[in-house]
């Protein structure tokens, strides 16, 4: 039987202080963290040594702790990177439909180790972090159909998209005037987001009916639809102004 003894563990996720008996009781001998918001995430990853495992929440839920939409799992393999401080990571899913275009781009991380799906339980996940923490693998794979938007946000073009996105995903555009300003960009730039920015994306993913206009509250229902990850990837792609608060 393979044991975690010596090992060093960060479970970063707001519930973290729920599984902290759990992970204490069978993983003695194991150094667990344990970080409950991006503030500790950040302290737990630049002040320790590089740990052997790392499992993060995909997408955090708990507005009250003040990391909805303001912190994910991607944000975590960031800060591992500017800290120079990159290991092995599980990612835990709760296997929604918002969580694809995060999984997408995390398929892009050679470090995501595995994908734990939390309908399936604890023992698949303590079987997990074990294999990972002995240098296994099961990283996500697949194809990516449509394009995910963390490619097509890529690129001179796809940046202004991504910026004319989240202004209006962050909720402070509402019509081309404002989204001109949130965005920082010219008046003429804005009047070609239904044309030449965000409705050749949503038109590629096949995600409005082709016989319809393009107009711009359907653009504003897809950036919606979107949301947490036009605003994930705004913040960490230098872009925190547009998406201010979440920033």
């Amino acid at each position: 039987m393979t044991t975690t003894m010596g090992y060093r563990i960060l479970v970063a996720s707001p519930l973290g202080k729920v599984v902290e008996p759990v992970f204490g009781e069978l993983f003695p001998g194991a150094t667990v963290a344990i970080a409950i918001s991006k503030d500790d995430v950040r302290r737990s990853i630049m002040n320790n040594v590089r740990f052997d495992v790392v499992l993060t929440d995909l997408v955090w839920n708990r507005p009250e702790l003040a990391v909805e939409l303001s912190f994910d799992g991607l944000d975590v393999l960031r800060l591992m990177h500017e800290a120079d401080r990159v290991a092995p990571v599980i990612l835990a899913a709760q296997g929604h439909s918002m969580e694809r275009e995060h999984l997408e781009e995390a398929r892009r991380h050679p470090e995501v180790a595995y994908v734990y799906q939390k309908s399936t339980g604890l023992d698949p996940l303590l079987a997990a972090i074990r294999s990972v923490a002995h240098g296994r693998r099961e990283p996500p794979t697949g194809p990516t159909h449509p394009r995910p938007l963390c490619e097509l946000f890529e690129g001179r073009r796809g940046a202004t998209a991504a910026r004319l996105a989240g202004a209006i995903a962050s909720g402070r555009a509402v019509d081309l005037a404002s989204l001109a300003g949130v965005a920082g960009v010219g008046a003429n730039t804005a009047s070609k987001v239904t044309n030449h920015y965000l409705g050749p994306i949503i038109r590629e993913r096949a995600e409005h009916d082709p016989l319809q206009p393009m107009t711009l509250p359907v653009v504003a229902r897809w950036c919606g639809l979107h949301m947490r990850y036009i605003v994930s990837w705004c913040r960490r792609h230098g872009n925190g102004d547009v998406v201010h608060p979440y920033a």
